[in-house]
């Protein structure tokens, strides 16, 4: 089997705003029942000049998406000579979802951006899109969005925002034995776009 049709059924990803821009993370293990089938895929892909979407689900169906979105993006781009809001991204993947309900994509999606404002949003796989201030998917997402409702908080710096969205990885690797192999971690905002590096991430979680 092929690793794009693997079925990435374990997985924690989380998003959140913060006072500059929005930060997404996520864990690198996919699993097959109990079988780890993979242990560095990327669930964090770059789809716009400051756009990116997380991944879990079906890694065919996800990667589809993903593809699918990147040609969106750059026909609008070249035909309106701007770039797609982020929320416009979002309404486009929401049909796409909702288009294909009898037959969907196995995905659930975290879309975050920037345009005029730090912009986040969560997709279900029949195309439920909502705007959110922070969210998790996954199976580890139940533990990841307990430690995001306990320390969000409105308008954080970058540096606690982006600990605060490995931290709740990294909280849900402990405990769901689907979710492991490392934390990716990509922060947007209207002048930067950086993804982590591994050693970026550890000293993060180890300052105090």
């Amino acid at each position: 089997m092929t690793e794009e049709f693997k079925p990435l059924k374990g997985t924690t990803t989380v998003g959140l705003t913060f006072k500059d821009g929005v930060v997404i993370a996520a864990d690198k293990r996919a699993t097959m029942g109990t079988y780890i089938a993979a242990r560095n895929v990327e669930k964090v892909h770059l789809v716009g000049d400051k756009m990116a979407l997380t991944i879990a689900g079906g890694v065919g169906d996800a990667q589809s998406l993903v593809r699918m979105l990147r040609a969106e993006l750059e026909l609008y781009k070249y035909s309106k000579g701007g770039n797609l809001s982020v929320e416009g991204a979002a309404t486009l993947l929401a049909n796409v979802l909702q288009g294909n309900k009898y037959y969907p994509y196995f995905v659930q999606l975290i879309l975050a951006g920037y345009d005029s404002k730090p912009r986040l949003f969560d997709l279900d796989l029949v195309g439920g899109m909502n705007a959110q201030d922070f969210t998790a998917t996954g199976s580890g997402s139940p533990v990841a969005i307990g430690i995001l409702e306990e320390h969000f908080k409105k308008d954080l710096p970058k540096d606690e925002a982006v600990k605060l969205a490995a931290s709740a990885v990294d909280y849900a690797m402990k405990r769901d034995s689907a979710t492991g192999e490392g934390i990716d971690v990509i922060v947007i905002t209207n002048d930067v776009v950086k993804r982590y590096s591994s050693s970026e991430v550890y000293a993060l979680l180890k300052a105090n």
